[in-house]
């Protein structure tokens, strides 16, 4: 009889089936087969806060697949994902299956290639019970305070609210910068740049102070300035100090999970549940022609920045035969890692150094060649010589005045020439200045007094609220898709433009929280219920003495917020639009409802009008009773177009209506993603053929 292997995935089944051959049966568990109960806490609070589990009912047909497959195997082994989530998933099947809990029978691949697998089959190991527990300790502790505040908020807010440990704090970070955006007092300032001529070439440097050197803080008004430039009339610009050195541009280190999120946001527009999704597939394996499938990177949830010899080998090779030696560094770089780093895996990386973006694109999607090359990239470039840069500083004299200029030129590119880091904010790291010799003369091309104001802090970005995450040890970075994705759908925040902006529901929630569960949410007392996870991870704590401490004080603070809210509600401002109610001439409010904001009379219940925001209602006529098309957002957050007079016509589709019917079958066309048209009609022929293709 075969061994039975058990992974996550149905789409790593296929691969790992081809690299282990006819001796091996293997399965997938589609994640979690047992969790806490949805229709109790499923906590024993009184008793060690034991968990309750139950079988999942949707797994209940696959877990009888499961038990029927082990009892006819020789053996079966558990290769779910190598994290936290994943030990806990094994431990979960061990149960179920009645497997032996010291047998050696839980294997990990770091990497879904022929090496990877044979190297983790190699290497069976007992399932880590300090892994189990860090795991049963985080799912304990989310599911008391999920349990305990949302309805909570139900109560006193309103319906279909949630609150969540981790998700709270980052509700908290973006509502508190808002804060300080609302107080922020913008004032004025001036400044005074020179446009200044060596030769044929321009450069600018800015007003820094006084010729003895000191410098000129501010400039407050319009009114000084245009003194500092009465007193510079006629004034000769001469170099009176010239300042050349080189730097060296040190590469970013390979992609971990937050860093990974941080730059599919920047540089390709991802959110980070979408970064982790293509990720996902990535890792699992693509059909490679001449490979079959392929797992493309490593295992993408990981706050390491160890890499293999192997690799580092391999990408050598690769950097000399495709650059040079000179884009070599002199000695190896290593990374370290952040302090509480758990080190089990590698820093994302390629698994095949050899396969290049270019040489895979033909075998994956769109996504999935922009974030395969994003990790590509950075790896080569991270073990890449560093750029060189030669620097000009110069000091420029004129009557009692001192001007600045710093710019920067190429000496060599090194790991530039294949990648860089994206940034946040703009850089003024200047630009290549022309050459200059102390006590040259320079003509003036134009004197101009520049006014500004202050600027308060910057709204956090998804790239950004991350950093300040994972910065502050809040949360786990393989859960940060999870948060946005929880806040985002729950109306607690809204993007305008990049920026995250919190609703007047997001902030009554905060508040809500935070005056009567200040320590829970709080950065500090957050991050270190972080490390006491980490700790109990690598066997240092007890998970039950976690779990009595946070419980002790939470407790505390719920009881009291039930008795000073005891009878109350807290009302949700509404947000005044400009439209008018044509029925009762009251200004309209924006409100949320199932499928999105919408406007409705604030004379509610005496008026009961409501209309569709003007941005949302669409051109074309709903094809199949001719009534105003809307945009929707559905209970899980994907966007559709619905007609507006549902409940009575039922329409709705993922993309627009043309307005076309299908020649094929007489079903509506739609435009979809980049304004592709096809057959909404899924049994249409057209579809068939299409998919066929694809295929």
């Amino acid at each position: 009889m075969a061994k039975l292997l058990i992974v996550e995935s149905p789409t790593k089944v296929k691969s790992i089936k081809k690299y282990l051959g006819s001796g091996y049966d293997v399965m997938a568990s589609m994640g979690h087969v047992r969790d806490l109960p949805k229709s109790k806490l499923g906590v024993d609070i009184e008793h060690d806060f034991k968990p309750q589990y139950a079988n999942m009912a949707e797994k209940r047909d696959l877990i009888k697949s499961l038990k029927t497959a082990a009892a006819q195997s020789d053996e079966v082994l558990l290769a779910t994902d190598p994290d936290r989530e994943g030990e806990a998933i094994s431990w979960h099947l061990a149960q179920i299956l009645g497997l032996d809990m010291n047998a050696e029978n839980r294997v990990a691949f770091n990497e879904i290639t022929k090496s990877g697998v044979t190297a983790g089959i190699a290497a069976p190991h007992k399932i880590n019970l300090d892994l189990v527990d860090a795991q049963q300790a985080r799912r304990v502790l989310d599911r008391i305070v999920g349990y305990k505040l949302s309805p909570f908020l139900w109560k006193k807010v309103k319906g279909g609210l949630s609150a969540g440990r981790v998700q709270t704090v980052a509700l908290r970070l973006v509502v508190e910068r808002e804060r300080e955006i609302e107080k922020f007092i913008s004032e004025e300032f001036w400044s005074v740049d020179a446009k200044l001529a060596a030769g044929r070439k321009t450069f600018s440097a800015k007003l820094y102070g006084f010729r003895d050197g000191k410098k000129i803080d501010v400039i407050p008004n319009g009114e000084e300035a245009a003194k500092i430039v009465a007193a510079l009339e006629n004034a000769e610009y001469v170099v009176s100090d010239l300042k050349k050195g080189t730097r060296k541009k040190q590469p970013a280190p390979p992609f971990i999970t937050s860093t990974l999120q941080q730059e599919a946001s920047r540089k390709l527009g991802f959110t980070g549940q979408r970064t982790m999704r293509i990720a996902q597939q990535l890792y699992e394996g693509v059909e490679v022609a001449g490979m079959g499938t392929t797992g493309l990177i490593t295992y993408m949830r990981t706050d390491s920045l160890r890499i293999s010899e192997e690799a580092r080998a391999a990408a050598n090779q690769y950097i000399s035969g495709r650059f040079g030696e000179a884009y070599l560094p002199a000695s190896p770089r290593y990374f370290k890692s952040k302090n509480g780093a758990q080190d089990a895996h590698e820093a994302i990386r390629p698994t095949t150094i050899s396969l290049s973006p270019d040489k895979v694109k033909g075998a994956l999607s769109a996504d999935q060649y922009k974030l395969y090359k994003l990790i590509w990239e950075r790896f080569i470039a991270s073990l890449m010589a560093v750029c060189i840069q030669n620097t000009v500083n110069a000091d420029i004299t004129a009557n009692d005045y001192l001007f600045k200029a710093s710019g920067y030129s190429v000496k060599f590119d090194g790991f530039t020439v294949l990648y860089e880091e994206g940034k946040d904010e703009a850089s003024e790291d200047g630009v290549a200045l022309p050459e200059m010799a102390k006590g040259d003369v320079l003509k003036l091309r134009e004197l101009a007094p520049n006014q500004h104001f202050t600027q308060p802090p910057a709204r956090y970005t998804e790239p950004t609220l991350i950093k300040a995450l994972d910065d502050n040890g809040i949360g786990r970075p393989s859960t940060y898709a999870a948060i946005f994705s929880n806040i985002m759908s729950r109306d607690y925040i809204e993007r305008e433009k990049k920026s995250l902006k919190p609703t007047p529901l997001g902030m009554v929630i905060s508040d809500l929280i935070v005056e009567y569960f200040d320590k829970i949410v709080d950065v500090k007392f957050t991050a270190g219920l972080e490390r006491e996870l980490d700790e109990i991870g690598a066997g240092k704590r007890g998970w039950v003495d976690t779990i009595r401490d946070f419980y002790k004080d939470f407790d505390a603070l719920y009881q009291k917020a039930e008795n000073s809210l005891e009878g109350k509600r807290v009302k949700v401002p509404a947000v005044e639009s400009d439209e008018v109610c044509e029925k009762c001439g009251r200004k309209m409010v924006i409100r949320s409802g199932r499928f999105g904001k919408f406007l409705a009379c604030p004379g509610y219940p005496e008026c009961k009008n409501t209309k569709p925001l003007p941005e949302d209602e669409v051109k074309q006529p709903c094809p199949k009773c001719g009534a105003k098309l809307l945009k929707k957002i559905s209970k899980k957050g994907k966007k559709f177009y619905g007609c507006s007079n549902y409940p009575k016509c039922d329409f709705a589709s993922p993309g627009l209506p043309t307005g076309e019917t299908c020649p094929e079958c007489g079903g509506y066309i739609i435009s979809g993603i980049r304004g592709r048209k096809y057959c909404m009609n899924a049994d249409c022929p057209t579809r068939a053929k299409k998919s066929s293709k694809n295929g």
